[in-house]
């Protein structure tokens, strides 16, 4: 007989779907919003978009249930996933095994297509689960989808990325992010601008700037209203009811639905290592990569071990030209202590990348130039100028 503590959940559990594109700051807002004492009944599960999962170690536990899709990209696989997954914490916490929750709220991929989701969330069964002698039953239903905007970089996202458009479109609660980061006098015109942007995608939804709202309100549970979003939200969930019956549909593998979905140049791909970095290099090939595939690079996120400091990692975050500050940790948030980095580019080759991170990382001083002529023109020939330049600042620091 388990010794396991049995709970009861409630009859009806929201659940949250937090979107927004690569780098608009959903794990920074989660993270502020977790850190509440008071919202420590909260699961949360983490998509993310790609093959090694670091996501999960950028957010909060604490008393948090974190739970960890490491499948892929959740509107590129059998949407049921989602359904599953609330399945197996409502039992794992019914069970006794995790904490109880009375929210849920999804972290979605930043190249995430909403559609899927929301037409899974909206169309789900209750929940019922038989132990001994009693039976329970939870209903799950989809209580806001929360989208941050990147007032920075989210109108070339839309322009370029059908994903961040669906994002706004299916929202019933945009968040403004990044609007502390402009110091120009026409800075209020320009938002006012992106405002106007915002409501001819999205006529419906509440906007908030994440410097004054109140995170709580975000999560206040409202039934989510497919016909307050428009014609086209509805037109693409009508789709996607058309491709969940479509023969074949299981067929399909991974990488055809992640063309489909994000567009056949969307590559995702991860670099680890077991050896701490010279921290010194690792932002030289940071700097390279970012100067060679410009645009194309549209995420890197990771954990890295420093040589001079191997045991307080270094979390990683960049998007396209711009890197956040990094964050050093007081100590290693699980038992896996290599550097685990991810990229998300459009159009790049990953053994490029690869190739160029072994060169720097591994690069005697005085030797960089020469030992990149073999990379490759596709990747390296926008950034000669560059190369010189460190190759002469590298001399000059012996």
């Amino acid at each position: 007989m388990s010794d396991k503590t049995h709970m009861t959940l409630p009859d009806r559990i929201p659940v949250f779907l937090l979107s927004g594109f690569l780098g608009s700051g959903k794990s920074t807002l989660l993270n502020a919003f977790l850190n509440d004492p008071e919202v420590q009944d909260t699961a949360v599960i983490i998509n993310e978009f790609g093959d090694v999962p670091v996501d999960h170690l950028l957010v909060r536990k604490g008393e948090t249930t974190i739970s960890q899709v490491s499948t892929g990209c959740l509107c590129c696989s059998d949407t049921t996933d989602i359904q599953k997954t609330l399945s197996d914490i409502h039992i794992a916490a019914l069970d006794g095994e995790i904490g109880g929750f009375s929210r849920v709220i999804v972290e979605m991929s930043g190249l995430g297509d909403p559609a899927p989701l929301v037409s899974s969330l909206c169309t789900i069964e209750n929940v019922a689960y038989q132990l001994p002698g009693r039976a329970y039953q939870t209903q799950f239903y989809l209580a806001g989808v929360i989208t941050l905007f990147d007032t920075i970089a989210g109108a070339s996202s839309i322009e370029t990325h059908f994903e961040a458009l669906k994002q706004i479109a299916f929202a019933d609660r945009i968040v403004l992010t990044k609007t502390d980061l402009s110091n120009e006098d026409d800075a209020s015109l320009e938002l006012d601008v992106l405002l106007r942007e915002l409501r001819e995608l999205n006529a419906g939804a509440e906007i908030f700037d994440r410097q004054t709202v109140e995170l709580s309100k975000l999560f206040v549970p409202k039934p989510y209203a497919v016909v307050d979003r428009g014609e086209d939200v509805a037109g693409w969930l009508a789709l996607e009811a058309a491709l969940a019956h479509e023969s074949g549909h299981d067929a399909r593998s991974k990488d055809e639905y992640i063309s489909l979905r994000h567009g056949a140049g969307i590559r995702t791909f991860s670099i680890a290592r077991e050896q701490p970095l010279s921290e010194t290099n690792f932002h030289k090939f940071l700097s390279i990569l970012q100067e060679s595939a410009g645009q194309r690079l549209l995420r890197v996120k990771g954990i890295i071990a420093t040589e001079n400091l191997p045991d307080e990692p270094v979390i990683i975050h960049a998007v396209q030209h711009r890197v956040s500050n990094p964050v050093r940790l007081a100590a290693w948030p699980d038992e896996d202590h290599r550097s685990r980095l991810v990229f998300i580019t459009y159009g790049s080759d990953p053994e490029q990348v690869r190739k160029l991170f072994t060169t720097v990382i591994d690069a005697v001083p005085g030797s960089l130039t020469k030992s990149l002529k073999d990379i490759g023109d596709a990747l390296m020939a926008p950034i000669a100028r560059t190369l010189s330049t460190l190759d002469f600042m590298s001399r000059r620091s012996q």
